[in-house]
């Protein structure tokens, strides 16, 4: 009951007259783990009608990525993981070629191996040693994951495809093919393992927290993920089973709406702690001010005099806070070897890099004070222009200034009320 290897020459030159019947596996696809083997003409046509008994003579033709056994009463009698054509001979032992698998195979052959008289119904059965691709998954509910960077408990879902691979064939029949099936494609057999797979992949992601993985790399750590989850279910799939996860493809990692408001607060605070883009904050808050002023329905004079009014509140922090941004600048550049500090330019960045000599910051506002000159004294009106029968033209009591509008441009004092 043995198989014995033929020789590739006489496989050549009379493959029809040398033997009674050859086998092949019948519809192997990309997605078939296990099949029975059928009598095919030495044309490669089937041989309809023909009956599935392997007898003694008949030879086996095993194709590359295929795992070949002969089966009587559900008991194995002999294997093949080496492709090549195989003829049938019942008066010797089994031969037991185990490939690539070396010697383990032997064990799980000892346990359903057929023993007694010499087989008479053999049928021939091939396991699918390919990567069997596109197995799709997805979380049925948000799963957890801490993330060291931000962190915070994030929430995720996730959706892709994996593979599975079979690393012990013999296994992989004797736990995983339903009996008396002659064909079995992966989706007919998915259902278990795909629960316990989310379950696995559950705690890989739980073993990449642990790692300090960032979670928005999570997609392109697909061969990472991969060796996590055949940790995860090596003693479950590839000890008990005799295949394993091989490759693990995530398409999608979405947050839920908490878990996407925690990373968007923390993105924006990272990006506030920077100085430049915090003065460039300040600059474009200062500049949208001056535009939304200048196109006030209510005249430029009024809305410049609320702004300034409106300053005058904000002008310390907003200086303060300038020359706090312009001090970590200098610093990020390099110039902490002696102290500097805001250039006085005022609240905007100076032309051609930073002061290469010592400047005052700003000492309030978000412009720098002019040197203060003695208080001009309110000029007074001149002779004879009486405030009544002036019109438009008036005099400023505060400052003296000669105005022909509501306000004084100087200090927005309003027109005195004749």
């Amino acid at each position: 009951m043995g198989l014995i290897q033929a020789v590739a020459t006489a496989v050549g030159q009379g493959l029809g007259e040398q033997w009674k019947e050859v086998f092949e596996a019948s519809d192997m696809s990309d997605k078939t783990v296990f099949t029975k083997g059928v009598p095919v003409r030495t044309d490669g046509s089937n041989k309809k009608g023909s009956t599935d008994i392997v007898t003694n003579g008949s030879v086996i033709h095993v194709y590359p990525g295929q795992f070949m056994f002969l089966v009587d009463g559900g008991k194995v009698v002999d294997y093949t993981a080496e492709q090549g054509y195989y003829t049938v001979n019942n008066s010797s032992a089994p031969s037991l070629f185990n490939g690539q698998f070396g010697d383990s195979l032997k064990d799980v052959f000892g346990r359903i191996a057929y023993g007694g008289t010499n087989p008479q119904k053999q049928v021939c059965y091939f396991i699918n040693l390919q990567e069997i691709k596109g197995i799709k998954f997805g979380t049925p509910g948000p799963l957890n994951y801490f993330d060291s960077f931000y962190n915070s408990e994030l929430f995720v879902r996730a959706h892709g495809e994996y593979s599975i691979k079979v690393t012990n064939p013999l296994l992989f029949y004797e736990q995983v093919i339903p009996k008396n099936d002659d064909h079995v494609d992966i989706n007919e057999i998915n259902d278990q393992y795909i629960a316990e797979f989310l379950q696995g992949f559950s705690a890989a992601l739980n073993q990449m927290s642990a790692e300090g993985e960032r979670i928005s790399f999570l997609a392109s750590k697909a061969p990472e993920l991969a060796k996590h989850m055949q940790s995860a279910l090596d003693e479950d799939w590839n000890q008990a089973r005799g295949f394993v996860v091989d490759h693990v493809g995530v398409a999608s990692i979405t947050y839920t709406d908490e878990s996407q408001k925690l990373i968007n607060m923390r993105n924006q605070g990272a990006m506030m702690s920077d100085p430049n883009i915090r003065e460039g904050y300040n600059q474009s808050a200062i500049a949208t001010g001056i535009m939304n002023a200048g196109s006030n329905e209510g005249g430029a004079g009024q809305a410049f005099m609320g702004m300034g009014i409106g300053m005058g509140a904000a002008n310390g922090f907003m200086g303060t806070s300038s020359n706090v941004n312009w001090q970590q600048m200098q610093a990020q550049q390099g110039y902490g070897q002696q102290p500097q500090q805001a250039p006085q330019q005022g609240y905007g960045q100076p032309q051609g890099g930073y002061a290469q000599q010592p400047q005052q910051a700003p000492q309030q506002g978000y412009a720098p004070q002019q040197p203060q000159q003695p208080a001009e004294a309110p000029q007074e009106a001149p002779a004879g222009d009486d405030p009544a029968k002036m019109g438009a033209i008036w005099y400023c009591p505060k400052c003296g200034n000669r105005n022909d509008g509501n306000f004084c441009p100087k200090d927005g004092t309003p027109k005195p009320q004749f």
